[in-house]
């Protein structure tokens, strides 16, 4: 049974489910009208990751702050902690697997504030499926993509979106962390930059930079945080969302939604 169909089902069954939007959604949906959609089809309440996003930054600040002298990898994009494993397990140990990725906090927020809810995370992002069932499996995290939600959507094109338009509120909302998905997203909202020098970080997206990324890493020793994501240009070209956007044009999209 694939993600969507059990999403169906589970909305089908009234289920108490909370909605956990990935801050790249202003690429596929605007705003407010993707929570009256989430709402319609039955979710009980419906939050910005971005809640969790600032947890991560909190997670990640404390570590440099706490440490004058340590030196990590950013952790919250799965595809490259696995990456890490399978390429180069011996730097493993930079890697701040302790810090929670913007997904698994809210998660943990979700299960705080609203006990008995089932969060289901969508986003752009194929591997937060096996960061959820493999890395944090307590926390029974379904995961959808955009372009799954959007099968989801189909089973109910017969109702109009725009029926409940009383509260049209994320139920939990985070406006400084909505740049993450950006390359660079961690370390401009989280204010790494005023705890270091320019030369101790490094910002890097696509795989195909990861190589020189790390081995710059492991020979200069003054890069204290090299931030990392996988997908050329970050989340916001994840493989989970449906757009003929370039690049620039999905980057403006989530910039102006969170300088609305």
């Amino acid at each position: 049974m694939s993600d969507s169909e059990k999403l169906i089902n589970l909305l089908k069954q009234k289920a108490k489910l909370v909605a956990m939007v990935a801050p790249s959604f202003p690429i596929m949906y605007d705003f407010p009208q993707i929570v009256s959609k989430l709402r319609t089809i039955g979710f009980s309440y419906v939050v910005e990751v971005s809640v969790g996003a600032k947890k991560t930054n909190e997670q990640a600040v404390s570590i440099l702050k706490n440490n004058p002298n340590t030196r990590f990898i950013t952790s919250p994009c799965p595809s490259f902690v696995r990456f890490m494993r399978t390429k180069h397990p011996d730097m493993l140990h930079y890697v701040a697997l302790e810090v929670d990725s913007p997904m698994v906090a809210t998660a943990k927020i979700v299960k705080e504030k609203f006990p008995g809810y089932q969060p289901v995370f969508i986003g752009p992002c194929l591997n937060k499926k096996l960061e959820s069932s493999q890395d944090h499996p307590n926390l029974n995290i379904l995961v959808l993509t955009y372009r799954e939600l959007e099968s989801v959507f189909a089973n109910w094109s017969n109702k109009s979106y725009e029926t409940n338009l009383t509260n049209l509120s994320f139920d939990l909302a985070e406006k400084s962390t909505r740049i993450y998905p950006i390359d660079g997203g961690l370390t401009d909202s989280s204010g790494a930059k005023n705890l270091l020098k320019k030369e101790e970080v490094r910002v890097v997206s696509g795989w195909k930079n990861c190589e020189t990324a790390i081995q710059e890493f492991e020979q200069d020793k003054k890069i204290r945080l090299l931030d990392v994501l996988f997908c050329e240009g970050g989340c916001i070209m994840g493989p989970g969302i449906t757009s003929k956007l370039t690049l620039e044009e999905r980057k403006k999209k989530v910039l102006d939604y969170a300088n609305a």
